[in-house]
């Protein structure tokens, strides 16, 4: 019969190979062991208190109120529609390009700069005219549409 083939350090590393598997497997049985998984439902249930708090009490029903979902308001408050004269804004032409055919017009009431484009005119403006407009949401800001003097 030969020799083995096996050398000392290929000994070496199986059996260092053999012994992280037995302590991983150890591991893993101390884990399962120590395990939450296998708690009832009511163990896992937790609640939320009339003041938002998290809490591991169901709640008492008797102090429960009625909410009607009319009633919650989210986001920006309801406001009343605006009247066709509030629609219109009156402003004066601070700057206006003819070539290009786009410019601003400030608002006398709010002071803001509105952009408007020649396609939102219904006549032809020059600077320091004073004109009437109204406004919608364009892609940069709001944009001055059915402009008139």
């Amino acid at each position: 019969m030969g020799r083995s083939q096996e050398t000392f350090s290929k000994r070496e590393n199986e059996k260092k190979r053999a012994q992280k598997k037995k302590e991983k497997d150890q591991k893993k049985e101390e884990r399962k062991s120590n395990s939450d998984k296998g708690k009832s439902l009511e163990d896992m249930m937790v609640y939320v208190d009339h003041f938002g708090n998290i809490v591991d009490t169901p709640p008492d029903p008797l102090k429960k109120t009625k909410v009607n979902a009319d009633d919650i308001e989210v986001g920006v408050a309801r406001q009343r529609p605006l009247t066709a004269e509030e629609l219109v804004r009156r402003g004066t032409v601070t700057f206006y390009n003819a070539a290009k055919g786009y410019g601003f017009i400030r608002d006398h009431e709010s002071q803001e700069s509105v952009f408007v484009h020649a396609n939102g005119l219904q006549i032809d403006i020059a600077e320091n005219d004073r004109v009437s407009f109204e406004t919608v949401k364009g892609v940069k800001g709001l944009q001055a549409v059915n402009v008139r003097k």
